[in-house]
């Protein structure tokens, strides 16, 4: 899944980028509003972390924005601790949760992937497709109940087509989804990584649709 950080703070911003990557995220990151807001316009990014006191453009301009031009994707701003006005024009402005300064880095890592599950319809913690279960608390993947070894592109793999279960999901959706913007996105990469895990899953579980796409298809 791809997260948008918009920090302006260099130091909190590579800690959240470090934080957010060893969680398993892929991190598009942007230190001024005006490059967060064009991030957040052209990339097709799963969730932004979005503090308000962004330079060049405010947090709350650049979410007003978004949100008029029919952006929908989860935003979860940063505040600072006396700043209640700020929480108040976010929330009103668009935003989908807030986390004031300063935080617990588990505590927005479990915002954000409530915001994510939320944002694809789902409720719980785990995701099941018939007897896979992927945990997005610690990306442990099990095929029923024994754990299975995936690499870290799998996993993302996996991980966004959990979220899209029974969604026709295109070569393109990964491509954008599981690398960074200045990543060198190789489209037969996702052919193996979609090679390898029907190797480690149950057949049949992941059917392709020829010249489209991927879709996962849960048993009931």
């Amino acid at each position: 899944m791809r997260i948008l950080l918009a920090e302006d703070d260099p130091v909190l911003a590579a800690q959240l980028a470090d934080e957010l990557s060893g969680a398993g995220y892929v991190v598009d990151a942007a230190a001024n509003g005006v490059d967060a807001h064009h991030l957040g316009e052209v990339e097709p990014v799963d969730a932004v972390v979005l503090d308000l006191g962004l330079p060049q453009m405010d947090g709350i301009t650049v979410l007003k924005r978004w949100r008029a031009a029919g952006r929908d994707m989860p935003v979860l701003i940063l505040t600072a601790r006396d700043s209640w006005h700020e929480k108040v024009d976010g929330i009103d402005a668009g935003a989908d949760d807030y986390l004031t300064k300063p935080f617990h880095m588990e505590e927005l890592l479990a915002r954000l992937r409530a915001l994510i599950r939320r944002s694809s319809g789902l409720a719980s913690a785990e995701i099941k497709c018939g007897p896979v279960t992927l945990d997005t608390r610690s990306g442990r993947t099990t095929v029923n109940g024994r754990a299975v070894s995936l690499t870290s592109h799998e996993l993302r793999v996996l991980s966004y087509m959990m979220h899209h279960r029974g969604e026709l999901v295109t070569r393109s959706d990964l491509i954008e989804h599981i690398y960074a913007q200045a990543f060198d996105r190789d489209s037969n990469t996702i052919e193996v990584f979609i090679a390898r895990l029907r190797k480690k899953l149950p057949p049949d579980l992941i059917h392709t649709a020829r010249g489209q796409g991927y879709r996962l298809v849960c048993p009931h």
